[in-house]
């Protein structure tokens, strides 16, 4: 199974480490969206952003 993370609110004035998480992740600008497996490391960087983005599963 896929996620799809899109950036829907912007970082300014969060942390650093979310700014790096969010970076990891492949969001750059507020609309951006990335495409990942679905892994336990991946589902750990948008627990840690959740505020900041919206998730989708796609099948494959």
């Amino acid at each position: 199974m896929k996620v799809k993370v899109t950036l829907t609110k912007s970082p300014i004035g969060y942390s650093k480490s979310q700014h790096k998480v969010l970076q990891a992740l492949g969001l750059g600008k507020v609309g951006s969206s990335a495409v990942h497996e679905d892994s336990p490391g991946i589902l750990g960087m948008v627990h840690k952003c959740m505020h900041l983005v919206t998730v989708e599963t796609q099948a494959q």
